[in-house]
């Protein structure tokens, strides 16, 4: 209902009570009729549900077959390190869904709190939760406000709704009805919102709204949409699905075509099988799982707590920054950045008018200074003290030489604050406030010179206040507004604003240099989103658009979608409107980051595909909703999150490269064998070695791998792109079938030559093969020596170890007997070795010719 362009009259009738308020049987009915004033959540899927949960997961349940199938196998070992896998994987996603239904219960408990109340005309103090609609609310400075109230009295009543609003400064109330329509939340101000603060003065509301009715009972129920899958996640679960589907029909092919040859069944099942655990690479889920964990270790170091592991790698894709303003991209402090002194203003004795101004400013104010000496008080007035005290001109004696006499308080019926103070046998007037509200009381200034700095202030988006002064010979009977604020003479301006951070402008341009659009999503004032939308480079071109919230409801579906690309600055904007922007942009195929501190922000937090809270000014509810929290509440954190999060999908990527090339080879090996005339030449327990130190430490250490060197400077990925876009699909193919031809003319060789060693020899190219293409890949188009060998240590000692255990396997006697090997003489092992280079030569030649494509005009 439309309570703020209603008469309190009118809402007493419509609610049926009074200014004594309800007595205690009515609110007893009224608490059945409309339930609790609490919040509620929707039904939990208990524990067990949710950890079963996460078994559904395609490649968990491949990862299960495989683990049966290794156990039929008779490699007990490998069946126990998969299952290890496949429960860590599922603990991981149970504990990450588990604290996200944190959110509600971070929003029922900042919604916990007393309330005073006038109930049959006495003054009784309740629980919240038993406030209902009718009830008389008695709020004053420090309290949260415990329902939606219509306020019905006010004095000089200021309310912080920046967590509901995004609105920079407290807002100044009054009970006057509001004669506009589609007026935005954070212009109604004869309303109050449950669980904003008070920050100064009193008042009185009539409860219009309780529990999920309320503005923040709206934002509740928005809460439990379902989150969003990470693209990563995404991507993860189509490669398991295309993979399910390949390994079975290579399996199915061996088994045919070894049986078509001539093979015993037993033997080509057994083979068969033996493919299908090789072909499923059971370490992406700890690879993965380390990759992002490195990753977080890393980002908070940069101040970016990554709450959910995906989240690591997300920011990496995302092509939309839905920013808030205040705190992320501004400094979230109001700055006094311009002081205007009117050409008329006179000297007063011996203070020019520039004197006076300043003087003005350091007298009419209720900012005290705490025990560090830090000023406390109303965040604009602390800024005009601030400014003020740290201009040169000023006198600190000021502070001891003028004593406050008089004091009327600023209302926001006169919207003016006057202060009075002995002045050398006389009295000296002090008066702020609104220009317009200045102007009227000083009739013999020319308003017009005065209206069009005010403009060209408004413009830049800045907040202005005005000063006026008078010297009078003595005080009148009466201390009244009327009596002080008449014929006073008109100083000047003082200009403010809640400047962008310097390293915010840069962090945006670094945006854009990545392909990543940013957008501003605040509840703030048009002109002031828009002024510091441009000063960052948000707006950029003539065609970027400022839309605010009153507009866009306007808008037909079509409108907006129409317009969407093109609209840069959302202000003045609800939390549904929010919310429904992510999700038109999601629509649109992009992921979506959004930024954001305060209760309104939570919805579009959960829905984005990351969501990415303050850690300082942040809430709780935005902070359980979110992926990442800014622990520095700087949107240049961002920017070193973004690189993070593609340097571990180039990581992810390029493991998924090695170990699919890799399988592959092992699947060429095996296939091709019996179409060329030559017996089987791995057995099920060999396969299994290669499958084991190939995604043991080679495959993890890739998680180390350090960025390229422009990796900010490519566009995010598509939404539909596929794990194996950018070539790796064809690489997997033709270097996975030159590694089986290497093996297999090995093979064919040594047979030739009647070396009784060739399954050996073949055993150990194909394992060694892996190591010179692992050492390859590191980057996609830079060589191995460039970047330096050892620029990855990890990787270097992974590769020795691994070629360690191989050489173990040929030469101990034990192992010999387990794995069917021989002792290669020296130059039987240096032959291997390189044949198996080959691989590495051939990658490092591709590589070769992507550099001279691109240098070519």
């Amino acid at each position: 209902m439309n309570y703020h362009g209603q008469s309190t009259s009118k809402i007493y009738q419509e609610l049926n009570t009074s200014k004594q308020g309800l007595d205690s049987t009515e609110a007893e009915k009224r608490k059945t009729q409309y339930g609790p004033n609490e919040l509620v959540q929707k039904k939990k899927i208990s524990i067990f549900r949710l950890f079963l949960h996460q078994f559904k997961d395609v490649m968990i349940l491949i990862l299960l077959v495989a683990a049966v199938i290794s156990f039929i196998v008779g490699d007990s070992k490998d069946t126990i390190v998969i299952l290890i896998i496949v429960f860590l994987n599922a603990i991981i996603g149970f504990v990450q869904e588990y604290r996200a239904e944190k959110a509600m219960e971070a929003l029922k408990k900042m919604s916990s709190l007393n309330a005073t109340l006038r109930r049959a005309g006495t003054i009784v103090q309740v629980p919240a939760t038993e406030v209902v609609p009718g009830d008389i609310v008695i709020i004053e400075a420090g309290m949260l406000v415990p329902a939606d109230l219509r306020l019905i009295q006010t004095h000089v009543l200021k309310i912080e709704e920046a967590s509901l609003t995004g609105e920079s400064h407290a807002v100044t109330k009054s009970s006057d009805k509001i004669t506009s329509e589609n007026v935005p939340l954070g212009d109604r101000l004869n309303m109050a919102y449950k669980s904003t603060t008070i920050t100064n003065g009193r008042g009185e509301g009539i409860v219009v709204a309780t529990g999920m009715n309320t503005e923040i009972g709206r934002i509740a129920q928005l809460l439990q949409e379902d989150k969003v899958k990470t693209p990563l996640q995404k991507r993860l679960a189509d490669f398991a699905r295309k993979l399910s589907f390949a390994v079975i029909g290579i399996c199915i092919a061996l088994f045919i075509a070894g049986w078509l040859r001539g093979e015993q069944p037993i033997q080509m099942l057994l083979t068969a099988i033996s493919v299908a655990v090789a072909a499923i690479p059971e370490a992406l889920p700890a690879v993965i799982t380390i990759a992002l964990a490195l990753g977080a270790k890393r980002m908070v170091r940069q101040n970016a707590l990554i709450r959910k592991l995906p989240a690591a790698e997300t920011l990496g894709t995302v092509s939309y920054i839905c920013t808030d303003k205040t705190g992320t991209i501004t400094q979230n402090k109001m700055t006094v950045n311009d002081c205007w002194v009117s050409p008329e203003a006179k000297a007063i004795d011996d203070y020019s008018p520039e004197q006076l101004m300043l003087l003005g400013m350091e007298l009419n104010h209720d900012v005290t200074t705490d025990e560090n000496n830090e000023l406390v008080g109303d965040p604009t007035e602390t800024a005009l003290v601030d400014y003020t005290r740290k201009n040169n001109n000023y006198n600190p004696q000021w502070r001891t030489d003028f004593k406050r006499a008089y004091e009327l308080p600023f209302d926001s019926d006169r919207k003016r604050m006057t202060t009075v103070y002995p002045f050398n046998g006389k009295w000296l007037v002090v008066t702020k406030g609104a220009v317009e509200r200045l102007l009227s009381i000083c009739p013999a200034n020319k308003t017009e010179v005065i209206n069009a700095k005010t403009e060209q202030f408004a413009q830049e988006g800045k907040r202005v206040l005005a000063y006026a002064i008078k010297e009078i010979s003595e005080l009148p009977q009466q201390i009244t507004a009327e009596n002080f604020e008449k014929g006073l003479s008109f100083i000047g301006l003082a200009a403010m604003i809640d400047p962008p951070r310097a390293e915010s402008i840069q962090a945006i341009t670094d945006c854009h240099a990545a392909g990543i659009t940013v957008i501003m999503l605040t509840g703030d004032h048009p002109i002031t989103a828009k002024a510091i939308a441009t000063e960052t480079g948000i707006l950029q071109d003539a065609t970027d658009m400022v839309v605010t919230g009153t507009q866009l409801a306007k808008f037909t579906d079509q409108e907006f979608q129409d317009k969407l690309d093109s609209i840069k600055v959302f202000a003045r904007v609800s939390p549904e409107q929010k919310l429904n922007i992510v999700k038109a942009l999601q629509n649109k195929n992009h992921f979506v980051a959004v930024t954001g501190d305060g209760v309104n922000d939570a919805p579009a937090l959960k829905r984005a595909d990351i969501g990415v809270a303050m850690g300082i000014t942040g809430t709780d509810v935005s902070k359980e909703a979110a992926d990442m929290i800014l622990l520095d509440d700087n949107f240049a954190t961002i920017i070193l999150a973004v690189r993070e999060g593609r340097r571990i999908f180039d990581n992810i990527r390029k493991f998924v490269k090695y170990i699919l090339t890799g399988n592959s080879g092992e699947i060429w090996t095996i296939f091709l064998a019996p179409l060329l005339g030559l017996p089987i030449p791995l057995i099920p327990i060999q396969i299994l070695w290669v499958n084991l130190i190939s995604d043991g430490l080679p495959a993890l250490a890739f998680a180390a791998e350090p960025a390229e060197e422009n990796i900010l400077k490519r566009p995010p990925r598509k939404n539909n792109e596929s794990i194996f876009a950018g070539g790796i699909a064809t690489h997997i193919l033709w270097v996975g079938l030159l590694m089986g031809l290497v093996c297999l003319g090995t093979q064919a060789w040594a047979i030739h030559n009647e070396n009784s060693k060739w399954a050996t020899m073949v055993f150990t190219v194909l394992s060694l093969s892996q190591m010179g293409h692992a050492l390859a890949i590191r980057s996609d188009i830079k060589s191995l020596f460039t970047m330096g060998i050892f620029g990855n240590k990890q990787l270097i000692f992974a590769v020795l170890v691994t070629l360690g255990l191989q050489l173990a396997v040929i030469y101990m006697p034990f192992l010999q007997s387990v794995f069917r090997t021989q002792n290669l003489t020296l130059s039987e092992l240096a032959l291997c070795l390189g044949l198996s280079s080959i691989i590495f030569w051939s990658v490092e030649t591709e590589k070769w010719i992507k550099r001279l494509k691109k240098q070519s005009p």
